[in-house]
C-alpha cells in the first residue's frame, strides 16, 4: 500500500510542467488523481495517459481560469467524476507567468495575473472545503521570488498573497485536521522555461546559483508535494517550503 492508496486528489493546471510532474507523483502514491487544465486536450490527454498506462487513475477537467464562471464549470465537473467520495487532496499548481517589469505591466495584465494567480485559488479552495475529508491536504504552489527580488515584481506580488493565504487557510481549518502548505521553487526546467537550458553553458550559469548546483526538475517539486501530502506533513502546517536547491543563499567563497 503506498501512501495516498485510497485518496482523491485534484490538481490544477496539470497538463504540463510541475503540475503535470504533481499528477503523476501523487498517482504514483495511489491518488485518484484529477487533472485539471485550461485549454489543451491533447496534452491532458498525455498526463491521464501516462498515469494510467502505469496502473494509475486519473481524469481531466477542462476550465479555464480567471475567467467568470471559472470554478463553477471546474467543480461541476470534478462533483460528477468524484461521485460523492470526499476530495482529500487539493494542489493549486496552475497560475501564469511573469508579466515583466514594473513598466512593461499594463493594468490588463496586472488584472489577468491576479484573477489566475490569486482568486481562482481562493475560490477553488472555498468551494473544496465543504467537500474535503477531515485531515485533508490544501497546497498552494508559490514562487522562491517572493523572496529574492526580480523585476517581475506583479508576478511576485500574486505569489506574496498565496503565501498569505496559506498561513491564514491553515490557522482557520486547522480544526479539522486539514493542512495548508506552500511551496515555493526556484528556476525550474518545464516547457515554459526551456530557454533556461537552451545551452549547456546558460543552464549552467543559471544551475550556479543554487547550492546544489543545477537548475530543478518538475520531479524535485513534485517529491515535495507527495510528502505534504502524505501522513508524514500531519504536523506541518501554515509554512511556505521553498524547493529551490539552495538558490541565492549566499556568495560562493
Amino acid at each position: 500500500m503506498t501512501a495516498l492508496t485510497g485518496k482523491t486528489a485534484l490538481v490544477t493546471g496539470a497538463s504540463r510542467g510541475i503540475g503535470r510532474a504533481i499528477a503523476l507523483r501523487l498517482a504514483v502514491e495511489g491518488a485518484s488523481v484529477a487533472v485539471h487544465y485550461g485549454s489543451d486536450d491533447q496534452a491532458a490527454g498525455k498526463t491521464v495517459g501516462e498515469i494510467e498506462e502505469a496502473g494509475g487513475r486519473a481524469f481531466a477537467l477542462r476550465a479555464e481560469l480567471g475567467v467568470p464562471g471559472d470554478v463553477d464549470v471546474l467543480f461541476a465537473g470534478l462533483t460528477d467524476r468524484l461521485a460523492g467520495r470526499p476530495l482529500d487532496v487539493l494542489v493549486n499548481n496552475a497560475a501564469l507567468a511573469s508579466a515583466g517589469s514594473l513598466a512593461e505591466t499594463t493594468p490588463e495584465t496586472f488584472d489577468r495575473l491576479f484573477a489566475v494567480n490569486v482568486k481562482a485559488p481562493f475560490f477553488i479552495i472555498q468551494r473544496a472545503l465543504p467537500m474535503m475529508a477531515d485531515g485533508g491536504r490544501v497546497i498552494n504552489i508559490s514562487s522562491a521570488a517572493t523572496r529574492v527580488a526580480l523585476p517581475e515584481l506583479a508576478y511576485a506580488m500574486t505569489k506574496g498573497a498565496v503565501n498569505a493565504l496559506s498561513r491564514s487557510l491553515a490557522q482557520e481549518v486547522g480544526s479539522r485536521g486539514i493542512t495548508v502548505n506552500a511551496v515555493a521553487p526556484g528556476p525550474t526546467l518545464t516547457e515554459s522555461s526551456d530557454w533556461m537550458g537552451a545551452t549547456s553553458d546558460l543552464e549552467g550559469r543559471l544551475g550556479a546559483a543554487n547550492a546544489l548546483d543545477r537548475l530543478g526538475q518538475p520531479a524535485d517539486i513534485a517529491s515535495a508535494i507527495a510528502f505534504l501530502a502524505s501522513d508524514d506533513a500531519r504536523w506541518l502546517t501554515g509554512e511556505v517550503l521553498e524547493v529551490t536547491g539552495g538558490w541565492f543563499l549566499g556568495p560562493r567563497i
